[in-house]
C-alpha cells in the first residue's frame, strides 16, 4: 500500500463516527464512546466473525460481484489477522466500536481495497448475527458434551451404589428407602433432558441471518444457501427483517442454561447437606473444599455453595434478554448491544460448573453406613406395611390407618416397625403373618420395586448401564 493511501486509511478511520459515515460534522464524545462500544466484550466473536466473513468473500467471488484476486487477498489477510489474534498481537480500538470494525481495518491496511470490497452485500446487523449463531452453536456442542461426561460420572457411582440403601426423602422428612444409585440417577435424567433442550435449541441457532443485510436484503446477486453450507448452517432465515432482529435463538439457549444451573443448584443443595457432620453422607475431594481462616477444623464445600449462588446470576441473564427484547419494534435496534455480555456469562457459567461438576461427582466418597442408619429413623417401612396389608385383602384407607396406630405405637416404644414381634404386630390387624418381616426390612422393601423407574437394585443398574451407553461416545 502506497504511504498516501496509508494515510487516508487512518483519516478513514481517526474517530469512531468516521469509521461508519461521513455524514456527521462533529466526533462522538469520548464518554459516548466508552458508552456505545462493545469491543472489550464482543472481540471474543473474532474468529467467527472472520469465517463468516471468508464464507461471504467465497460467495461474492462465485457471483462476480468481487474477483477472484480479491477474493484470495482477503483469504490471505483474514490468516494474518487470525495468527495476530491468537498470538496476542492484534491492537483493538475502541474508537472502532466493535470486532468488525476493527478486524475491517487491520484487514484493509493489509490488503487495500480489497478490504473494502469485503462489506459488500452485507451490513453489521446481520454480520453480528452471523457470529453470534456461529459461537453459540461451538458453545452448545461444548455443553452438551460436558452435560453427557457428568451424566456418565453419575451413572458410574450410581452402578457402585446400586445397593446402597438410604432414606428416600419428602419435606425433608423421611419417607421410603431407596438406593443412593436411584437418587443419583435422578439428577441423571435431569442432565439428560437437559442436553435435549440443548439439542433442540441448537436447530434453531443453526439458520444463516447473513444476507439480510442491514434490514430489507441486499440487490447483488448474493447466493445465501451457498453461505450456508460453507458454514455449515441447515437453512437461511425466512424474513430478512426477522433475520437482523431476532434473538429468540439466545433467548432459548439461556433458558436452557438457566435450568441446567437448577438442576446443579438442586444437586449442589443435597451435596452440602449430605455433607455436614450431622448427616455424613458424603465427602467431597479436598480439591473442591476450603477451610477457615479462623476455625481449622473447617472444611467448606465451597463449590457447590459457588453454584448455588451462580444460578442465580444465569438466571438474571435470562430474564434481562426477555426483557431486552419486549419493547423492540422492528428491526435492528442499538438495544441489541446488550444481548451479549449476558450470553457470554450464561454460556461461560454452565461450561465452567459442568466441567467442575463432572469431576466433582467422580470423586464423591460415601459412607453406606450413615446412609442406612439415616433410612432406620422415621419409620421408612410404614408404606411397605401398609401394601403388605392391601395385598392380604385389605382397603388401603384401612390399611393406612392400621399402621399410622402400629407408628405411634412405636414411637412411644422408641422402637421400628420390624423391631416389634409378630404378636404385637397382629394386634394391630389379623392379616400380619410371619412373612410381613420380609417387607419390613430395607433391603426388602427396596428390592420390591422392580418396575422401571423403581429402586431395585436390579432395576437400578439397568438404568446405569443404559446411560452408560447413552454417554458413552463423550467418555
Amino acid at each position: 500500500m502506497s504511504k498516501n493511501n496509508a494515510s487516508d486509511l487512518q483519516n478513514q478511520f481517526a474517530n469512531k463516527a468516521q469509521a461508519w459515515s461521513a455524514r456527521f460534522s462533529e466526533p462522538v464524545s469520548d464518554l459516548v464512546k466508552r458508552y456505545t462500544a462493545s469491543v472489550d466484550f464482543d472481540k471474543r466473536l473474532a474468529a467467527f466473525d472472520i469465517q463468516g466473513s471468508l464464507a461471504h468473500a467465497d460467495m461474492l467471488a462465485a457471483a462476480g460481484v468481487i474477483s477472484a484476486e480479491d477474493n484470495t487477498a482477503i483469504e490471505q489477510g483474514m490468516a494474518r489477522i487470525l495468527e495476530e489474534i491468537d498470538a496476542g498481537r492484534f491492537e483493538w480500538s475502541l474508537d472502532l466500536e466493535d470486532v468488525h470494525l476493527n478486524i475491517e481495518k487491520r484487514l484493509v491496511e493489509l490488503i487495500g481495497d480489497a478490504g473494502k470490497r469485503l462489506h459488500t452485500g452485507r451490513s453489521r446487523n446481520d454480520q453480528v448475527a452471523t457470529d453470534i449463531r456461529l459461537w453459540l452453536r461451538a458453545e452448545i456442542d461444548q455443553s452438551s458434551g460436558l452435560l453427557h461426561q457428568l451424566r456418565r460420572r453419575l451413572a458410574q457411582l450410581a452402578l457402585e451404589h446400586a445397593d446402597t440403601i438410604m432414606p428416600g426423602f419428602t419435606h425433608l422428612q423421611v419417607a421410603q428407602p431407596v438406593t443412593f444409585g436411584h437418587h443419583l440417577l435422578a439428577y441423571a435424567e435431569m442432565f439428560g433432558r437437559d442436553a435435549e433442550r440443548l439439542a433442540d435449541c441448537r436447530k434453531r441457532v443453526n439458520r444463516l441471518p447473513l444476507g439480510a443485510a442491514a434490514l430489507a436484503g441486499t440487490s447483488y446477486p448474493i447466493d445465501r444457501e451457498r453461505v450456508a453450507r460453507t458454514l455449515g448452517f441447515d437453512g437461511v432465515c425466512r424474513n430478512s427483517l426477522d433475520a437482523v432482529s431476532d434473538r429468540d435463538f439466545a433467548i432459548e439457549f439461556c433458558a436452557a442454561a438457566a435450568l441446567i444451573m437448577v438442576h446443579v443448584s438442586r444437586l449442589s443443595e443435597e451435596l452440602v447437606l449430605w455433607m455436614s457432620p450431622r448427616v455424613g453422607f458424603i465427602d467431597l475431594a479436598d480439591r473442591f473444599c476450603t477451610g477457615s481462616s479462623i476455625m481449622p477444623q473447617k472444611k467448606n464445600p465451597d463449590v457447590p455453595e459457588l453454584a448455588r449462588g451462580k444460578t442465580g446470576r444465569v438466571n438474571g441473564h435470562l430474564v434481562a434478554l426477555l426483557t431486552l427484547m419486549k419493547g423492540q419494534p422492528l428491526a435492528y435496534n442499538k438495544d441489541n448491544q446488550e444481548d451479549k455480555e449476558g450470553l457470554f456469562d450464561a454460556a461461560d457459567t454452565i461450561r465452567d460448573t459442568l466441567t467442575i461438576f463432572a469431576d466433582m461427582v467422580g470423586g464423591i466418597r460415601v459412607h453406606p453406613d450413615a446412609m442406612r442408619a439415616a433410612a432406620l429413623q422415621g419409620f421408612a417401612t410404614a408404606t411397605d406395611l401398609a401394601d403388605y396389608l392391601v395385598k392380604k385383602g385389605v382397603p388401603f384407607r384401612d390399611a393406612h390407618e392400621t399402621v399410622a396406630r402400629a407408628v405411634r405405637a412405636c414411637e412411644e416404644q422408641s422402637c421400628d416397625l420390624a423391631d416389634l414381634s409378630l404378636e404385637a404386630l397382629q394386634a394391630f390387624h389379623a392379616s400380619i403373618q410371619q412373612d410381613v418381616f420380609q417387607v419390613l426390612t430395607l433391603e426388602g422393601s427396596v428390592a420390591g420395586r422392580r418396575h422401571i423407574g423403581g429402586t431395585a437394585p436390579d432395576r437400578v443398574r439397568l438404568e446405569a448401564e443404559r446411560v452408560l451407553d447413552d454417554t458413552a461416545s463423550f467418555s
